[in-house]
């Protein structure tokens, strides 16, 4: 049997044990933060850096986030790769460290990423030593584009962010797997822990979910099931699934086992 003790994901130097990312937003109380990374074995957690103030440890998100874990601030807000840019080098600047998620949006309706603009941040802060994950929409072009930049990760979306409809990009990000020499993170829209599953299943090196959980009736609970449905799914893509066939397949023999008179 395949042991995931010794199965670790490998960014920026840290070799991670856990394959669930876990977002801050959208918590009813930052109160419960700590108990959904505890709940859901998460190692890297990612912020927004207008929500992180050292001066009010009340309201100072990066507070609340457990010291074991990475911090990986976000560039929520940025509408450009140099407000991007700006964003991360603040960041780092607060003691917020060098990983930071790129996220540049223009469009105010689907909160689709710019990739264009996402290329441009990623090459800079890349060769200023931030260990860069992009948050992109999914295309091979963009993705290759992506690696030359020296990004660490791809994070495609697999559905709109906090819509929670699951991996509706499925095939475009399989493409991303199959064709990238990076770890592909599915990040955004994953509403179940069904869907987590499915995108471990894949090949995906990860997922990142906040408001699947952070908005379910009990989000420690919520953030225990996501773990658990990303260890199954990563258990089940090293373990080989079985061959998809169009027609029925008996799994015992039909012949042969009453005696014909």
């Amino acid at each position: 049997m395949k042991d995931l003790s010794c199965d670790f994901l490998e960014i920026g130097g840290q070799k991670l044990k856990s394959r669930l990312f876990l977002g801050t937003g959208k918590f009813s109380s930052n109160r419960l933060i700590p108990e959904a990374v505890k709940a859901s074995g998460a190692q890297v957690v990612t912020v927004a850096l207008r929500r992180v103030d050292p001066g009010f440890e009340e309201e100072n998100i990066a507070s609340y986030v457990p010291k074991e874990c990475i911090l990986m601030p976000n560039t929520s807000g940025a509408r450009n790769a140099a407000e991007a840019v700006r964003i991360a080098r603040l960041a780092r600047e607060a003691g917020c460290g060098n990983w930071v998620k790129i996220e540049v949006i223009t469009d105010n309706r689907y909160l689709l990423p710019d990739n264009y603009e996402t290329i441009k941040a990623t090459e800079i802060l890349a060769s200023e030593g931030f260990v860069v994950l992009p948050y992109v929409s999914p295309d091979l072009t963009v993705a290759r584009k992506l690696v030359e930049a020296g990004a660490a990760a791809v994070m495609p979306l697999g559905a709109p962010i906090g819509s929670n409809r699951g991996l509706r990009t499925k095939e475009l990000v399989r493409i991303l797997v199959e064709e990238i020499p990076l770890p592909v993170i599915v990040d955004a829209g994953l509403g179940r822990p069904s869907e987590a599953a499915e995108a471990m299943e894949m090949g995906v090196a990860a997922v990142l979910v906040n408001t699947a959980i952070a908005t379910a009736g009990d989000p420690v609970a919520m953030a225990r099931a996501f773990g658990l449905a990303v260890e199954a799914g990563r258990l089940a893509y090293l373990a080989g699934p079985g061959e998809v066939v169009e027609y029925a397949r008996a799994s015992s023999p039909l012949t042969g086992f009453l005696r014909e008179e």
